[in-house]
């Protein structure tokens, strides 16, 4: 019976794994519609999130067959329930890349940033791409290294959020109130992201050792 437990989490950590490379890429897409106005790329980004829901479903699903077929121990109980966590953070990052995209859509034929935002968007996006990749590898390798690391490079997402403020908020800002909002908003999608693959990488610190570093982020 501990075989097909264990198997049965294995295929759990499987599609975890599969989460969070399609939310890694979602991002990926949907920084690169927002900053170049591609439609095309940025629907796709809402399509391809059905796929997220349906591994969040499956692991919904997996998790509590084994609750309800098997007998976990007290580690094993901690684990299904920890993948089911990270599951659901997960599934909140391809949302959130979903709302990035349809900033996207709702300001095509124009970009949805303006020139002032360009960069920080551009870096934002490459530091979420940072983020999600760690989750791929401590995922797969259960390394506790990287997802200990995540704590720590959610800082720079931080710095980013506020230098957005302090350009959009300087006296001189010349893009008015409405392109304002838009910056604000996709900000704090960035944000939660990022906040969001803290979250995952301290699922697998406990997975790991049973001891997170620090408090995540909520929800």
């Amino acid at each position: 019976m501990r075989e097909n437990f264990d198997d049965e989490l294995a295929r759990v950590t499987s599609c975890l794994i599969t989460m969070a490379k399609a939310v890694r890429e979602a991002m990926r897409q949907a920084g690169a519609a927002l900053l170049t106005a591609d439609y095309t790329l940025a629907q796709q980004v809402a399509v391809n999130d059905a796929e997220v829901d349906v591994l969040y479903r499956v692991v919904d699903d997996r998790v509590f067959h084994l609750l309800a077929h098997q007998r976990p121990t007290a580690d094993e109980l901690r684990s299904t329930l920890t993948a089911l966590q990270a599951a659901a953070d997960l599934e909140r990052m391809g949302d959130l890349a979903v709302h990035v995209a349809r900033a996207a859509l709702r300001r095509y034929p124009a970009t949805a940033v303006g020139p002032e935002l360009t960069e920080l968007f551009r870096a934002m996006s490459s530091t979420a791409d940072r983020l999600a990749g760690k989750i791929v590898l401590a995922l797969s390798d259960q390394d506790e290294v990287l997802a200990g690391q995540l704590d720590g490079d959610d800082d720079a997402m931080d710095q980013l959020h506020r230098q957005l403020f302090g350009v959009m908020l300087r006296p001189d800002w010349p893009l008015g109130v409405e392109a304002a909002v838009d910056g604000a908003l996709l900000g704090r999608y960035y944000e939660r992201y990022a906040d969001h693959a803290v979250n995952v990488g301290q699922h697998v610190l406990l997975l790991g050792t049973g001891k997170t570093a620090g408090a995540p982020g909520s929800v």
